[in-house]
C-alpha cells in the first residue's frame, strides 16, 4: 500500500466518487452529521455536512446543465484526477492504471452489498456516464435543418431514407448490368458478414441518439437484410457493416491436443468429461470396428436405457464415423443419465483431434462440446418438491 495521503487529496477523491455515484448511494451514505465512507483498510473519507449538502446540490444539478464540450472536459479532468488518487491509494503506477484496476480498487476500498448495481460506488469515464445528446436541430431563424424534423424521430427516418437510397442505387446498378448482358454475379464469400450479427436495439438507439420501439427496430433490420441479400450487396459493405457486430467463435478457444500413437502406430486420444456428479475418461482409438466398452462391459450391457446409449453414440453418429473408432470409457459416480452425458462430452472432446476445423465448428454449434451445467433443483421447505406445492384445502 502507498503512504498515507493528506486529507485534502483523499477528500477530493471521495468527492469525485460521490459525484459519479447514483442518488441512492448518496442517500445511504449521506445520513447523519458526517458522510462516512469506510474502507477495508479502516480509512474513512469524511466530509462535513455543509460541504456534503453543497456537493449534493451541485451533483443534482448536473442533469440540468447542457453536456457541452467544456462541461465534458471538466468532468474528464476530474475523472483523471480521481483515477490518479485511486492508483496512489492502491500503491500502483497511475500511468498504467486501467479502468479494470479502477473498478477493482473501488470494490476493495468501498465494498457494497446493494442489489442495484447502479446504486453502488463507481468511477467511470464521462462518456459512459453522460448520455450522448443530439446536435442542434434548427438554425438561428428557428427553422429545422431536416424535413423530417416534425416526424418526432428525424434521425431514425433519415437512417431509413439512407438505407432506401442505397437499395435504389443497387437496383439501378443491377438494371444497367442486365442491359449490358452481364449476368448476375456469383455470390462471393463475405467473411465479415458471415461472422457477425446485427447490433441490438440499444446500440442503434445510442448511434442515432433517439429511442425506438421494437416494431421500428424490426423494420430497420428487415431493410438491412434486404440490402444484404442483393446480388451487388458488397458495394454497400461499408454501410452494412456499421450495424454488424463481430462474433468470436468459441471453437477458436477450443484446445485441440495432438494425436498420440501406440507401439503399433495406431493413433488414439484421451479426454475427460463430466455431467452432474458423474466423471468419465475416454480413450478413442483409430482403425477400430465401432466397439464401445464402459468399465470393461459392452455398452448394451452397462447402459440398458436406449436413450442413454443414443447419447453416448451421438458424437460418432454426428460426424458419420461410427465404424472407424473403438471407445474405451471409464466412468464413476452419478446415475446412468449423468454417466451417459459425461461419456458423450469426453468422446466429443477426443474426436476434435481427428477432425477438421469446420467439423469442430459444426460440433460446437450442435452443442456437443458444451458442458451441460444443469442440475436437479433442490426441494423447497414448505413445498412437496422443487416446484410442486402441497394440496390446499379450505376446510
Amino acid at each position: 500500500m502507498a503512504a498515507p495521503m493528506v486529507h485534502g487529496t483523499v477528500t477530493a477523491c471521495g468527492r469525485l466518487l460521490l459525484r459519479f455515484s447514483s442518488p441512492l448511494l448518496r442517500d445511504i451514505y449521506g445520513n447523519g452529521q458526517n458522510a462516512m465512507l469506510k474502507t477495508k483498510t479502516q480509512r474513512c473519507l469524511s466530509i462535513s455536512a455543509p460541504r456534503h449538502r453543497q456537493q449534493t446540490k451541485s451533483t443534482s444539478s448536473l442533469s440540468d446543465k447542457p453536456y457541452t464540450e467544456e462541461f465534458l472536459q471538466e468532468m474528464d479532468q476530474e475523472y483523471q484526477l480521481g483515477k490518479r488518487h485511486l492508483a496512489n491509494m492502491m500503491g500502483e503506477d497511475p500511468e498504467t492504471f486501467t479502468q479494470e484496476d479502477v473498478d477493482r480498487a473501488i470494490r476493495y476500498l468501498l465494498p457494497s452489498g446493494l442489489h442495484e448495481k447502479l446504486a453502488r460506488p463507481m468511477l467511470k469515464p464521462p462518456d459512459q456516464i453522460f448520455p450522448k445528446q443530439k446536435a442542434l436541430q434548427w438554425g438561428k431563424e428557428r427553422r429545422p435543418f431536416s424535413f423530417l424534423f416534425y416526424t418526432g424521430k428525424a434521425n431514425y427516418y433519415s437512417l431509413m431514407h439512407e438505407a432506401a437510397q442505397i437499395l435504389t442505387q443497387l437496383n439501378r446498378h443491377e438494371d444497367k448490368m442486365l442491359a449490358k448482358g452481364v449476368l448476375l454475379p456469383d455470390p462471393e464469400p463475405w467473411p465479415e458478414f458471415n461472422t457477425s450479427v446485427w447490433i441490438d436495439k440499444i446500440a442503434v438507439e445510442k448511434m442515432i441518439t433517439e429511442s425506438m420501439d421494437d416494431h421500428q427496430y424490426r423494420r430497420f433490420v428487415e431493410m438491412l437484410e434486404h440490402i444484404a441479400a442483393h446480388p451487388y450487396a458488397k458495394q454497400a459493405a461499408q454501410f452494412i457493416l456499421k450495424f454488424r457486430q463481430e462474433l468470436v467463435a468459441v471453437s477458436m478457444k477450443q484446445q485441440v491436443h495432438p494425436l498420440m500413437y501406440d507401439e503399433n502406430g495406431i493413433a488414439y486420444m484421451e479426454a475427460e468429461g463430466k455431467r452432474k456428479s458423474s466423471r468419465a475418461k475416454v480413450t478413442l482409438r483409430d482403425r477400430g470396428t465401432g466397439e464401445v466398452t464402459v468399465n470393461g462391459l459392452p455398452l448394451v450391457t452397462y447402459l440398458r436405457n436406449v436413450q442413454d446409449r443414443e447419447q453416448v453414440m451421438l458424437p460418432l453418429e454426428f460426424v458419420e464415423r461410427l465404424d472407424q473408432f473403438d471407445v474405451e470409457a471409464t466412468v464413476w459416480w452419478g446415475g446412468t443419465s449423468g454417466q451417459a452425458g459425461a461419456i458423450r462430452l469426453a468422446i466429443s472432446r477426443a474426436l476434435c483431434s481427428f477432425l477438421t476445423e469446420a467439423e469442430i465448428e459444426n460440433m460446437r454449434l450442435a452443442g456437443l462440446l458444451t458442458t451441460d451445467l444443469r442440475r436437479k433443483e433442490r426441494k423447497k421447505p414448505g413445498q412437496k418438491r422443487a416446484r410442486k406445492k402441497f394440496s390446499w384445502r379450505k376446510r
